[in-house]
């Protein structure tokens, strides 16, 4: 070899290697510069979301072995089929607090059967039997109408299913909406406490779910979102059972503006469904639940087991942040 062109043939094998790296990195970043482009849902409709909750308390109180909860069982049934999910009814019976056997129907609604990533997104919608809590003892064993507590949860979700309807996201979801949440004991008989008087149908289906073997990367269970001026933190199980989904959550809602309705500090420790999934399905689940440490009712809103729980004392504006958050959440995973 000609020793004076040495230096030149070493020099393109270093401009050559080194364009191949750049390419690479180029590459690279092309690809994570799309994997930051985030996917824009369908718009969730406050005033849709809102409209199903007047259909659930337009049916009355919905305790289990009631007419009333028979029949709104089967227009959410319908409902659900008519925007396009796999439904079906998980009849079950338990016993609650008072011994008493009873039946109960947790509702499962399921999109993109196919997909094995999925998200399971979770209410419950039954009213609790006694308005214990209300101001007047006379009203102590009067049922309420759920609008908040229970109502606004299922209507999210209803909304969520109707714009799954129009655009499917990437993932699997499953919707499963609880029964028997609330029948726990009345506040005034102050027998020994015990979690697992209440979420008999979340306790069931986490132990038998409608799948064999049935798994999601992740959980998120809505309870009371729709009051005026709602606060949503933290809660102690779901920053211990799945602190990364509390942070997908809080995160996207603070870049969406959302800082002041999904507060970045600790909530209170409460036993929702959310607590049986994550013990018994081993599902990392989390609660968006009402907790206002200025409420004169336990931190809950303040009309929260009374008889005061209805349509009127709903904000479209609260479940407009709770649907814009799950939606961003759900279509960007």
């Amino acid at each position: 070899m000609n020793h004076k062109f040495f230096p030149l043939v070493l020099l393109l094998i270093i401009l050559t290697a080194a364009s191949c790296q750049m390419g690479k990195r180029n590459k690279k970043s092309s690809v994570k510069a799309r994997a930051k482009v985030r996917v824009i849902p369908p718009a969730f409709n406050s005033d849709s979301a809102f409209q199903f909750i007047v259909d659930q308390v337009n049916f009355g109180p919905r305790v289990p072995g009631t007419p009333e909860h028979n029949n709104c069982a089967n227009w959410m049934v319908d409902k659900l089929r008519s925007y396009g999910a796999v439904v079906e009814v998980q009849n079950f019976k338990t016993r609650t607090y008072d011994n008493v056997t009873r039946n109960g129907k947790n509702i499962i609604a399921s999109y993109n059967l196919d997909k094995e990533k999925r998200i399971l997104l979770m209410a419950h919608w039954d009213t609790r039997p006694f308005a214990d809590h209300d101001d007047d003892p006379a009203m102590h064993n009067v049922p309420i109408d759920g609008a908040n507590d229970g109502a606004s949860g299922v209507a999210v979700l209803l909304e969520m299913a109707r714009q799954f309807q129009q655009k499917l996201p990437e993932v699997g979801i499953d919707i499963v909406l609880f029964d028997l949440e609330d029948w726990g004991p009345p506040h005034e008989m102050q027998i020994t406490y015990d979690v697992e008087y209440w979420g008999l149908g979340s306790q069931y289906w986490s132990k038998n779910p409608h799948k064999y073997g049935y798994q999601a990367v992740f959980g998120i269970l809505l309870d009371m979102v729709g009051a005026e001026n709602a606060e949503f933190r933290r809660e102690y199980h779901s920053e211990r059972e799945a602190k990364f989904v509390v942070d997908l959550v809080w995160n996207t809602a603070a870049d969406m503006g959302y800082h002041d309705v999904f507060i970045d500090e600790p909530g209170g420790q409460i036993t929702d469904d959310h607590y049986f999934v994550n013990k018994y399905a081993k599902i990392p689940s989390i609660d968006i639940i009402h907790l206002d440490p200025r409420s004169k009712n336990r931190s809950f809103f303040d009309h929260w087991h009374t008889i005061n729980d209805k349509v009127e004392h709903i904000d479209k504006h609260s479940l407009q942040i709770v649907g814009d958050v799950l939606m961003n959440v759900v279509y960007n995973e």
